[in-house]
């Protein structure tokens, strides 16, 4: 309760106010005086060497310049992300590492000059050089213009004291001079400093954008690589996830129908060797064997409904949810307005989706009522379940039934939102990709 009293405390003052002394603002300044003389650096080094392997490219002295310029692009781009990391906040990614085939130098050479991400990297120490010169020039000028003119009657003094005229001269000529010298003046100077003060940061982050476009655009991995990390990530998910489904398979028939089995097996050999001696008490053991029976065909029941009801697959969404539903503990209003079914990945997928957020609203939100709404919007499906409970649920906690339920749905290029307050209501949303039944 303390830290969320004091929160607003240092937002009291408008952001146009607050901006030219926040630590962003600095940071963002700090990152472009840095910028000018790094990129001045990386340019002319850039262009000379792979000017001059360029221009040797008819001996064989070039190719080694020009792959050893290409890897010093890339040296300049290691530290170009981590001065975007340190003072703009900007995580971009490394981009794939050169790897040659065979691991000797000309392998790696050719690794290289083939590399995509290598030529980014000298594209961005070409591009960035004359885009420094500019931001820095206009953030100098705003800077260096706005904090004087703000406190020039701090210092117009000096103007009378130690240059021998009476403030900053505005005009001037052979029998004319006006000077800012005049309490009205010197005002009106200092407001149009604090308009440059106030103005400059929003300036400045417009500038330093253009640099965090640069750098994750040219600096980071390719999209197809980006893409192939993303899906290798995703197959481990789904691996992952399918291991953890057997597991729990393994368990519960051990755990549950195996058990029931078992018991209902050494109760019929009782009977079996009762029957002809004491027939009551065999019928009473065959009695309680016919229960058992009955238990482990609801359990069996239960656990292939778990692994893919008949249900969905005979009649769909509608269905199969309407079910899930019923056995909710809390009412439950289920809307699915699909034009077509979805292909069976994708509709197992929702299907164990509102199951398993359904379970989480019977165990944990202490809700009265929930919905359940199922749609196709463009290429996705969308599904949400909202409930009017206590709220607090969150994807973020690493383990939690939410932040797997998360990983599933990303597997297959979805994404899970929750929107869950304190004090609720509780509202999931899921996107999954939607696949036409072939």
């Amino acid at each position: 309760m303390a830290a969320s009293a004091s929160a607003p405390a240092s937002h009291r003052l408008p952001a146009a106010v607050r901006a030219p002394f926040e630590a962003r603002t600095w940071r963002a300044f700090g990152y472009v005086l840095i910028g000018l003389p790094l990129s001045v650096l990386w340019f002319a080094l850039s262009v000379a060497f792979v000017s001059a392997g360029a221009g040797l490219l008819i001996t064989f002295l070039g190719v080694p310049i020009l792959a050893g310029a290409l890897a010093m692009c890339r040296g300049f781009g290691t530290v170009e992300r981590a001065r975007a990391r340190g003072l703009l906040g900007l995580d971009v990614a490394a981009p794939e590492p050169v790897r040659g085939r065979t691991g000797g130098a000309f392998s790696w050479m050719g690794a290289v000059l083939k590399s995509g991400a290598s030529w980014r990297h000298l594209l961005y120490a070409i591009l960035h050089m004359p885009w420094a010169v500019f931001s820095f020039s206009v953030t100098v000028a705003l800077w260096g213009w706005g904090w004087s003119l703000f406190t020039y009657p701090l210092w117009q003094w000096t103007f009378p004291a130690w240059v021998g005229q009476d403030g900053i001269q505005l005009y001037g000529d052979a029998t004319h001079a006006l000077y800012l010298d005049a309490p009205f003046e010197i005002a009106v100077t200092s407001l149009v400093g604090l308009v440059f003060v106030l103005v400059g940061p929003w300036v400045l982050r417009g500038l330093v954008s253009v640099d965090r476009l640069l750098v994750s655009g040219l600096l980071g991995p390719s999209r197809l690589a980006s893409r192939v990390t993303e899906l290798e990530s995703d197959r481990g998910v789904v691996v992952d996830t399918a291991a953890a489904d057997l597991r729990r398979i393994e368990r519960d028939l051990h755990d549950g129908a195996q058990a029931r089995l078992a018991a209902l097996a050494m109760d019929l050999g009782l009977a079996k060797d009762k029957v002809a001696r004491d027939p009551k008490a065999a019928a009473i053991l065959v009695d309680e064997a016919h229960g058992e029976v009955k238990l482990a065909l609801q359990e069996l029941r239960d656990l292939a409904r778990g692994i893919h009801p008949a249900v969905l697959t005979d009649r769909g969404l509608d269905a199969a949810l309407s079910a899930v539903a019923s056995r909710c503990a809390v009412p439950v209003s289920v809307d699915v307005d699909l034009p077509a079914r979805p292909a069976p990945a994708i509709e197992g997928i929702a299907y164990f989706t509102v199951s398993e957020l359904l379970t989480n609203v019977t165990r944990h939100a202490r809700a009265r009522r929930a919905w359940v709404d199922v749609w196709r919007s463009g290429d996705r499906l969308m599904l949400q379940v909202r409930d009017d409970g206590v709220g607090g649920a969150g994807a973020g906690a690493a383990g939690s039934g939410l932040a797997g339920l998360a990983e599933r749905v990303g597997a297959v290029d979805g994404v899970l939102a929750v929107d869950s307050p304190t004090g609720g209501p509780t509202t999931v949303t899921a996107e999954l990709p939607w696949r036409p039944r072939a």
